[in-house]
């Protein structure tokens, strides 16, 4: 991915980011510094928390990458596969009724949710829900679109 522009996040942008994440996963970035990058062959903008792509835009939606979720550990949006989903979600799959062990209640159709395994908690994708949290666990049914995946171009990109 070609870097197109990358700057500074004014204080007032820094302050209205930390609270969006505080409010939708109950997380609170720490960094000193915080830049935006846009790419010249994507629609993805990534904010690079002290170097790293900790937060992306999806949709003009600000949310967490995958690496920043497993630094922050959200507690809120979170929907948790059993070990038979962590290779298709991994690999960019959506994720189906059957593979969810549980999700929050928080979750409402359109939202954005964090994607982890059950063992041990650890983020395997970013998604947008399809359906209330509390209708995921089921028996047949796409219930999320994945949008950001360990290993994609995102997950890969260093900043």
């Amino acid at each position: 991915m070609q870097v197109k522009s990358r700057h500074h996040l004014r204080s007032d942008a820094v302050s209205d980011l930390e609270d969006t994440l505080e409010e939708q996963l109950g997380v609170s970035p720490a960094g000193e510094a915080y830049e935006r990058v846009e790419f010249e062959d994507t629609d993805w903008e990534v904010i690079l928390i002290d170097g790293e792509p900790q937060v992306a835009y999806f949709d003009d939606d600000p949310f967490l990458t995958v690496r920043g979720a497993n630094a922050y550990d959200p507690e809120k949006r979170l929907v948790t596969v059993d070990a038979g989903a962590v290779s298709f979600v991994s690999d960019g799959a959506d994720v189906m009724r059957p593979g969810i062990t549980e999700a929050t209640d928080d979750v409402s159709p359109d939202d954005l949710v964090v994607i982890a395994e059950e063992s041990h908690g650890k983020v395997l994708a970013i998604g947008r829900a399809r359906v209330d949290g509390a209708d995921m666990v089921g028996d047949e049914g796409k219930v999320v679109d994945s949008l950001h995946h360990v290993g994609d171009e995102l997950y890969e990109f260093t900043g």
